[in-house]
């Protein structure tokens, strides 16, 4: 069995990685959090804002892959807490580059489609980044710091990504809004900012995929629409029979305290769906699957 080494295990994007792991991987999970423990999924307590220990633990697991999803990715929370941010971001992204090109273990490190300054969509993976905020920054820096390290790398960068988590809610926005919808909360969506959202689903397959394959180099991750968040919000509550009327358009620049957005970082997805076995959706089969999966874990 392949050694896979999953950071962030806890997390939204990390634990569909993990709940669809096959047969040939056994994964070592960090996380700062307690999770299950199978024949085939080790637990290893890690706080992503300290990195002295990667050493040990590489020595220790000896991993042939690194899938690094971990990061500070509130992007209003990234502006006033910069320090940690980049801690996180940058920093131990560039301890576990140094680690895999040490140790020839291959690193797949998630990246994010706000890297582009949102002028010139749809991009693709060799387009200029233009980063807008901090967060987007970090993540610029932490790219180039795996594309200059030495070890086999590849670069995912995600579109945002809905689906439901395997550990809480997290990072996972659909969640969120589903559960105000149910309450009858209203839930605004900016009409101006427009993504190619993907399910967590597809994007934990892909990643396998990247992982197990001789994939290296730069890959856009992302379904096959453009959409704004406001739109998006409208057919997830079509499709989930929720009240529509509380998916309500708001404009982002009145909302106080939220960092600048790129307007449209769509992201050109041909590359995948080319090189990979993988399928990139369009939004409705993305939530189906969503839904699928969803009542498959209930049953």
């Amino acid at each position: 069995m392949k050694r896979l080494l999953l950071t962030g295990a806890r997390g939204f994007v990390a634990g569909s990685v993990l709940r669809q792991a096959d047969a040939q991987w056994t994964v070592h999970a960090l996380s700062r959090g307690d999770g299950f423990v199978t024949s085939r999924v080790h637990w290893h307590h890690f706080d992503p804002r300290g990195a002295r220990e990667l050493s040990d633990l590489f020595r220790t697991v000896r991993p042939e892959v690194v899938v690094h999803t971990v990061a500070v990715a509130d992007i209003d929370y990234c502006e006033t807490h910069r320090e940690e941010a980049r801690q996180v971001n940058v920093e131990l992204t560039r301890a576990l580059a140094e680690l895999c090109a040490v140790h020839g273990a291959k690193l797949v490190f998630c990246s994010t489609d706000t890297i582009f300054d949102g002028e010139h969509a749809p991009y693709r993976e060799g387009d200029t980044a233009g980063p807008v905020n901090f967060y987007a920054r970090t993540k610029v820096e932490a790219e180039q710091i795996v594309a200059q390290s030495g070890a086999p790398a590849v670069i995912a960068r995600l579109a945002l990504v809905v689906g439901l988590p395997v550990f809480g809610a997290g990072n996972s926005f659909l969640a969120k809004m589903v559960a105000a919808l149910r309450a009858g909360r209203a839930v605004p969506m900016p009409t101006n900012e427009i993504r190619t959202p993907i399910d967590v689903l597809t994007l934990g397959r892909a990643l396998l995929e990247l992982a197990d394959g001789p994939h290296t180099g730069t890959f856009h991750l992302a379904g096959n629409e453009s959409l704004s968040r406001f739109e998006m919000g409208r057919r997830i509550a079509t499709r989930f029979d929720l009240p529509t009327q509380l998916v309500v358009a708001t404009d982002p620049a009145r909302m106080p305290g939220r960092a600048r957005r790129a307007r449209d970082v769509s992201l050109d997805n041909a590359k995948a769906r080319v090189q990979l076995s993988t399928p990139m959706l369009n939004l409705d089969p993305a939530l189906d699957l969503v839904l699928k999966c969803a009542g498959d874990a209930r049953s």
